[in-house]
């Protein structure tokens, strides 16, 4: 039943709430809503890490906030940004590269030649002594080689001389390299050391380095609708969906390994994994070079990853964990389940096994040319980064009931699904999984291929090769921190002088700490986030300026040059 309001006081549509009302005050911005969203607006972290420096010889400490560095905007969306932005500029950058990214390395100096002889002579002694069973002098030579490897490692080599004695290396399984039967044949070349493309000359005589840019599928699981949901669900295969979800990336690696091979050169490449509408995982990438689309379908036919591990079928076992024998039992018998080795030893034995699954792509291969000229580099650099910070689960908005259903029963088939050997799910097969211990939960894995937001894509959605751009991301954090200091006139690595004792001018002693919310001496989170902001707003302002003062400046040239042209032709 409706109340009629009384004659004479019907609000007018065009009136506000009464002033003083509950309504007029909820109309108004909160104070938190505007630092955050002017926060977010100039480039401030909204939830900073707080270090405290201690100087070590006035015991004067000050906390300093760093940037928490998420990548995924639920979390922070400043600082998501600019590894957006950070990812793009080094896509850019290593996408038409002309030279080769990577330097050969420094010749050894003598130094070095010296410090592996000594390694050489120390290894010699002590396969002589192992031979004679003089373990007194097996001891001695191995303290010695241990200074030895500490000192070269001081002197500036790479890497390692030879595996450690003390930790022997665990012997790997060596499996068949026999291709299957039921893929293609793949040529094989020798891979040259070479990253660049190749150079096209155009009937006047100009050269083109054009690049490509690339699309990969998975196969179908089942037909569905345009909102990716599936026709039948009952049909959806979202077992062989979960498996390949989980094992992508390794079939990524297989693709590369297989197109450098074919096609004879380091082939570099950087691009995104995320899933599509129907939640299957696809990857888009940038390759640097040519390479003719019929090889990179051919490839993509031909290539293939095998999961040897055991084979599952359905959850059928709920062990329990005994403490004496240090080991999950049945829970009906009171037996040890077999461990990971023993698994694998039966896989090993068996001359008919399969493996537990094969991932392939699907037909669905898209490759276009891309000019180091063209307009559409940054259109296409975005599209390769859109999804980047977001979670996987939120790539793609869910409006009905049939998406939230799909993804509810994708998500449910991964969650008992097997990671990796150490996972926890292995223990509802009826397989204790490698260096089991008493606090694994059965079907509760920790691994991240298991959670709702990820949808099985658990690594990293970025992939890029080593020789791509020659740089890391440190480096191009550093460049774009170079460039603003160049803009601004301030000398390189002032940030980075430390301070310095007034007794005799050398570098003060200082500590490092993690500060705790809750310490006397931390600010409450509005004061930080008010100060960087104030910060971050002069700074702006100052490269505004700068970059006003240069654009004037170039301006001047430009008018200088023209004007002495018109003298010159006067």
């Amino acid at each position: 039943m409706t109340v009629d309001t009384l004659p004479g006081l019907e609000p007018s549509p065009e009136a506000g709430p009464r002033p003083g009302s509950r309504a007029a005050r909820m109309l108004m911005p909160l104070a938190a809503d505007v630092v955050k969203d002017m926060a977010t607006e100039y480039g401030v972290c909204l939830r900073p890490v707080g270090l405290r420096r201690t100087d070590l010889t006035t015991g004067q400490t000050e906390i300093i906030d760093v940037p928490c560095g998420a990548t995924r905007e639920d979390k922070c969306v400043p600082c998501a940004k600019r590894a957006r932005r950070l990812r793009k500029t080094q896509i850019r950058e290593g996408w038409h590269r002309i030279d080769e990214p990577a330097p050969a390395p420094n010749p050894a100096t003598e130094e070095h030649r010296s410090l592996i002889s000594l390694r050489a002579h120390l290894e010699y002694f002590r396969d002589q002594a192992v031979r004679e069973s003089k373990w007194d002098e097996v001891g001695e030579v191995d303290e010695a080689i241990r200074e030895v490897e500490e000192a070269i490692a001081a002197e500036g080599l790479r890497g390692t001389v030879a595996p450690s004695h003390d930790k022997p290396e665990e012997p790997k399984r060596q499996r068949s390299t026999r291709r299957r039967q039921d893929a293609p044949a793949l040529p094989r070349q020798k891979v040259q050391p070479r990253t660049v493309g190749r150079v096209y000359t155009a009937p006047d005589g100009t050269e083109h380095r054009p690049s490509m840019w690339l699309t990969m599928t998975l196969d179908s699981y089942g037909p569905v609708r345009e909102d990716g949901s599936p026709l039948d669900p009952s049909r959806y295969d979202y077992r062989r969906a979960a498996w390949d979800a989980i094992t992508f990336p390794r079939l990524l690696d297989r693709f590369w390994q297989n197109l450098r091979r074919c096609v004879g050169w380091n082939v570099q490449y950087a691009g995104c994994v995320e899933p599509q509408r129907r939640l299957a995982p696809h990857a888009h990438f940038a390759i640097r070079g040519t390479i003719p689309r019929t090889i990179l379908r051919e490839v993509a036919a031909a290539t293939y990853h095998q999961v040897w591990w055991p084979r599952v079928d359905k959850p059928t076992c709920r062990p329990l964990w005994d403490a004496d024998a240090e080991a999950w039992c049945d829970p009906d018998t009171g037996a040890p389940l077999p461990t990971w080795d023993e698994a694998l030893d039966a896989i090993d034995e068996d001359p008919d096994a399969e493996p537990a699954h094969v991932i392939r792509f699907g037909k669905h291969v898209d490759a276009r040319g891309v000019a180091a000229d063209s307009n559409d580099i940054d259109r296409t650099v975005g599209y390769i980064t859109k999804y980047i910070t977001k979670s996987a689960a939120d790539c793609h908005t869910v409006t009905t009931d049939r998406q939230r259903a799909h993804l509810e029963r994708l998500w449910q088939e991964l969650r008992v699904t097997p990671c990796s050997e150490r996972c926890a799910n292995w223990l509802l097969y009826g397989i204790q999984p490698k260096k089991a211990h008493g606090k694994l939960r059965p079907g509760n894995c920790k691994g991240k291929v298991h959670q709702r937001a990820t949808l099985g894509i658990g690594g990293r959605r970025i992939l890029v090769s080593r020789d791509w751009s020659g740089k890391t991301l440190a480096d191009h954090r550093h460049d774009a921190r170079a460039w603003v200091k160049a803009l601004l006139g301030v000398a390189a690595g002032i940030d980075q002088v430390p301070a310095t004792d007034a007794t005799d001018g050398t570098p003060s002693p200082v500590a490092w700490e993690l500060a705790k919310p809750n310490d006397p001496d931390m600010p409450p989170m509005r004061h930080r986030l008010l100060r960087a902001l104030a910060q971050r707003m002069q700074w702006r302002n100052a490269l505004n300026a700068a970059r006003d003062r240069a654009a004037q400046y170039d301006g001047l040239l430009s008018a200088t040059h023209d004007n002495g042209e018109e003298v010159q032709r006067g």
